[in-house]
């Protein structure tokens, strides 16, 4: 297998993006990510949606955004794995170009949810979730995490202000990151008065509905190495682990199994312990994901991740940075096109090019997609070439 490296990134703004179709919203981050790679054309395309097909009547969009960037020829396949389509997607163009079978690809991660009513995507984002024992006795989503926050709350006797931190930390970065969808900084008094959507989880425990493309270009190290005036940035793992979609057939409800075993897959495969991770774009779509994705991928011990966010370790200048650029919490949680932001948020830092929410000397960079309740997750180690 080769070493794969990342050539290029580009990425659209987050929001309410009413005037991009879904080929106009992808093309607008491929463009930006090839201009930044310096190539014309890549070999294959892999796609990152969970929900074209549900809400905008669309599917083949491989096919579809292929064609319209003016690639019509290539490979191009679309990945779902719910809200770790975007992971799932930049995996499979790792994998391709770590075989040999293709020398550059693209990945896209996209999805559009603010045109469809707020009915629709909830449906749409309730099918994460197991629709035989979960959906059919009328199971959200934000139910769902709002389960999981009440029995964390209960278990480790963690009052709902601890969690102020994770959505605070976000905000205060999201200010300087102009594709943020909320920059916009909040405090612990107005995290204290938010309504609440589903007890205990309020407006700012969630991330937001929106529209948002992120993409990225790889291509062997080797190749990497010879193009003029590009910064590449080694993909060092790739590791996926899945656990089963209801909550109740969990070994333990409060522990994400698939997220730890992802992370000590990718550790094992970079040659790492969590000690030496600069900087991690955690999944942050609910306060709750937030602290039980630090405390499986061992920055934190079960039930201490609050205390992280308390502290001020999750800061930027803390001792494991997170949501470095607004996380979904504030830079929005599009979500097939979550799991590719957090790579081009990491390539941002290890590249140096973060401005005032640089991570000083950031050399090895984590991301980790959470589909699901923590269903399918994927983990990506990033390094300085």
């Amino acid at each position: 297998m080769r070493d794969v490296c990342i050539i290029g990134i580009g990425q659209t703004p987050i929001g309410e993006l009413w005037e991009l179709g879904l080929r106009q919203l992808a093309f607008k981050a491929l463009e930006a990510a090839v201009q930044d790679a310096g190539i014309e054309r890549p070999e294959a395309l892999f796609v990152g949606n969970m929900m074209a097909a549900r809400l905008s009547d669309q599917a083949q969009l491989g096919a579809l955004i292929a064609d319209f960037a003016g690639w019509r020829g290539i490979e191009a396949v679309t990945v779902e794995a719910a809200c770790a389509s975007g992971g799932a997607a930049f995996q499979a163009a790792v994998r391709a170009v770590a075989s040999g079978m293709v020398e550059t690809a693209a990945v896209v991660g996209i999805e559009k949810m603010t045109e469809a009513t707020g009915e629709a995507v909830t449906s749409g984002l309730a099918t994460a979730a197991d629709a035989d024992y979960e959906q059919i006795h009328g199971l959200t989503f934000v139910a769902l995490n709002a389960l999981l926050m009440q029995r964390y709350m209960y278990e480790y006797h963690v009052p709902h202000e601890a969690f102020a931190g994770f959505p605070i930390n976000a905000h205060r970065n999201a200010v300087n990151n102009p594709n943020a969808m909320y920059q916009r900084e909040i405090t612990p008094e107005i995290y204290a008065r938010a309504p609440i959507i589903a007890p205990p989880i309020n407006l700012y425990d969630s991330s937001p509905i929106c529209d948002g493309a992120a993409a990225a270009i790889l291509c062997p190290l080797e190749m990497a190495r010879g193009l003029p005036g590009v910064k590449p940035i080694q993909v060092l793992a790739s590791a996926t682990a899945t656990d089963c979609l209801n909550l109740d057939d969990r070994r333990n409800v409060i522990s994400l199994d698939a997220a730890r075993l992802s992370a000590e897959k990718a550790y094992q495969q970079a040659g790492i312990v969590p000690s030496d991770v600069d900087v991690f774009e955690v999944h942050d779509a609910f306060s709750i994901i937030a602290a039980l994705s630090l405390e499986a991928a061992g920055f934190a011990e079960p039930g201490k991740a609050t205390r992280l966010a308390e502290e001020g370790e999750i800061a930027i200048t803390g001792r494991i940075p997170i949501s470095t650029m607004g996380g979904l919490k504030a830079r929005g949680h599009p979500v097939g096109a979550t799991g590719v932001y957090e790579i081009v948020d990491v390539v941002t830092q290890l590249r140096g090019e973060a401005g005032a929410n640089q991570v000083p000397d950031a050399c090895i960079g984590m991301t980790q997609n959470i589909g699901g309740t923590g269903s399918t997750v994927v983990t990506h180690i990033l390094g300085c070439i």
